[in-house]
């Protein structure tokens, strides 16, 4: 077993998932917000302490996807929050895109950027305890988009940084995200979800991508957010398997799903919906969730010292969930 295949292993096993804590400066900003706190340093510090030091987060998170910013913070006992996550038998990540720029010709579209350096970065990251980095893919659909020229861009860029990843022993999470935004049914969603995957593993293997020292983080095959019929939990999996099924190689060892904007609860629900259909598929069927494991965590903490506890009681309550629902026992 490689290296890359025992890490990709551990961030899929049974009952875990990954924590998506990495999100960028604005994006937490907007998150504090609503909670009235101010986004500082400190404070962005303070709230991502309080997941990465719940206790025994290790029996239901398998790893951490951290920001810049993260990688390089100590914990308020003086230990970098890579030496505190591999305390509780959490493998660290690292997201290395760099947010998106506009599609030429075709300004409603966005591709992702951060090949730039990225060589000189990744050595970087592994050196302070990285295992495994993030790059995400944004398509929306609306009309006349995905063209197949933004599709195409985005699954070169990930096949190209996947590359660069396992060059440096670093498991890349591939994440190309059919956004949930707009109107559209969970058919059309279908549809592009499925020419996307398609073109990303043509690129994967193009350039000599290891699959089996990967992970695949895709969106559910889920109705637009303002679709007038919402798919059920059981639609939504029943489609999203059917989906995965037509388009991913079986070495891959996981699929870690994207919550995407769904609730806490809907997020659980699906999961587990599409974890009950499992049987015979090749893969591990997990989760790498930022909102849908956080959401009741951020709330009930508050920004208060005083509420550190009570935060992470909501945060364990909800990984706890989340964790049934990966193995369809919920």
């Amino acid at each position: 077993m490689s290296e890359l295949n025992k890490i990709a292993k551990q961030m899929v096993a049974e009952k875990k998932g990954i924590l998506a804590a990495d999100e960028s400066t604005p994006t937490i900003g907007k998150r504090l917000a609503k909670i009235n706190i101010e986004n500082t340093e400190d404070n962005r510090k303070a709230y991502r302490e309080l997941l990465f030091t719940a206790p025994n987060i290790g029996e239901y998170i398998s790893g951490v996807i951290l920001y810049d910013e993260t990688i390089r913070q100590r914990a308020s006992d003086g230990h970098t929050f890579v030496t505190v996550l591999e305390k509780q038998g959490v493998l660290p990540g690292i997201k290395v895109d760099e947010g998106t720029e506009a599609v030429a010709d075709s300004p409603d579209e966005v591709v992702t950027k951060g090949l730039e350096g990225l060589l000189e970065r990744l050595p970087e990251y592994a050196n302070m305890g990285a295992k495994f980095c993030k790059w995400r893919a944004l398509i929306k659909i609306g009309a006349g988009i995905p063209t197949d020229k933004c599709i195409q861009i985005n699954a070169e860029r990930l096949a190209k940084y996947a590359k660069l990843c396992q060059q440096n022993n670093l498991a890349p999470i591939v994440e190309p995200e059919v956004l949930m935004d707009g109107d559209h049914t969970i058919e059309k969603c279908f549809e592009v979800t499925k020419k996307v995957l398609l073109t990303v593993f043509v690129e994967l293997k193009k350039v000599g991508v290891a699959f089996d020292g990967m992970i695949l983080k895709p969106n559910m095959i889920i109705s637009g957010s303002e679709c007038a019929k919402q798919a059920s939990a059981k639609e939504v999996a029943e489609m999203t398997v059917k989906c995965l099924r037509e388009t991913v190689p079986a070495e891959v060892p996981g699929i870690a799903f994207l919550s995407g904007g769904q609730s806490e609860e809907f997020a659980c629900e699906t999961l587990n919906e599409i974890n009950k259909l499992s049987a015979g598929c090749p893969w591990q069927l997990s989760f790498s969730y930022g909102r849908a494991l956080q959401a009741s965590a951020l709330k009930a903490w508050g920004g208060k010292s005083e509420n550190v506890k009570v935060g992470q009681e909501a945060f364990l309550k909800q990984a706890k969930l989340v964790s049934l629902a990966r193995d369809g026992k919920l």
